[in-house]
């Protein structure tokens, strides 16, 4: 069998016609060192402070100290797979994450990842993490009060609407306890809640979750109390123990004994 050049020829025009250029672009740096939480990078010269670094096995970083010769970056993710001599890459993209009412009953991550089995967050509006915080002028001024949903302390410490209020005390002595009643006393109100866990560990973070979806009290009863809510709060106050026990020892009524249904839970 002959092949005639022309023949040749038009083969070869044909595959130049439908050749594309593709030309990718990226920067690329090499881990130094890894630990604490912090990976040293060689090589990301024009890394941004604040941008998304991308690490191998889909760990990311952000920027946070831009040196001479190396970039310190926080890992966001398991730094035990992160290894010195790994390739990682810049994104090009400021650390942002995503914002909106699709975001509520939701449990993400530092980057706005769901964590919660639900699916994705749908929801296309995004919100830088690094902000300049609004100035005392253009914010709202403090004039309703907020209610924790506990009697000494809403009896004692006001406490205003977009106020900031710090719990301090030693370890397990109900500082958690105390953020989550208030959450919990806000169901069906028109405040929005947001429970930041930092440092904390994937148990704790799980039964803060179940707290305040409800799941955690979706089998507990109450002899006393009629709602979940004052149950919480009577259960908060050391003074009302001993009304509790007399209660206890009082025959029950259909207004006073009752169980509490699922319908009554925090959602």
């Amino acid at each position: 069998m002959q092949i005639r050049a022309a023949e040749i020829s038009d083969i070869i025009r044909e595959q130049i016609k439908e050749y594309e250029k593709q030309l990718e672009v990226r920067e690329t740096g090499v881990v130094l060192s890894c630990g604490d939480g912090i990976a040293r990078i060689y090589g990301l010269d024009r890394a941004a402070a604040g941008e998304l670094i991308e690490f191998p096995r889909g760990i990311y970083g952000i920027v946070l100290n831009l040196e001479e010769d190396n970039v310190g970056i926080a890992v966001l993710g398991g730094q035990e797979e992160i290894k010195e001599g790994d390739e990682v890459r810049r994104t090009g993209r400021i650390a942002e994450v995503p914002v909106g009412e699709a975001l509520l009953g939701r449990v993400v991550n530092a980057l706005g990842q769901p964590v919660d089995g639900k699916g994705a967050v749908k929801t296309t509006a995004t919100r830088r993490i690094e902000l300049k915080a609004p100035g005392i002028v253009v914010r709202q001024p403090v004039k309703e009060p907020l209610q924790t949903g506990i009697k000494a302390i809403d009896a004692m410490i006001p406490i205003g609407r977009g106020q900031r209020e710090l719990i301090i005390g030693d370890r397990q002595t109900g500082k958690t306890a105390i953020a989550l009643d208030t959450i919990i006393n806000q169901r069906g109100g028109d405040v929005m809640c947001f429970y930041v866990a930092i440092g904390q560990k994937r148990p704790t973070a799980a039964a803060a979750w179940a707290s305040t979806s409800g799941r955690a009290g979706a089998t507990r009863s109450s002899s006393t109390t009629t709602s979940p809510s004052t149950r919480r709060r009577t259960a908060s106050c050391p003074s009302c123990s001993a009304g509790r026990r007399a209660a206890r020892r009082t025959p029950a009524t259909s207004s006073t004994s009752t169980r509490a249904s699922s319908s009554g839970l925090p959602k």
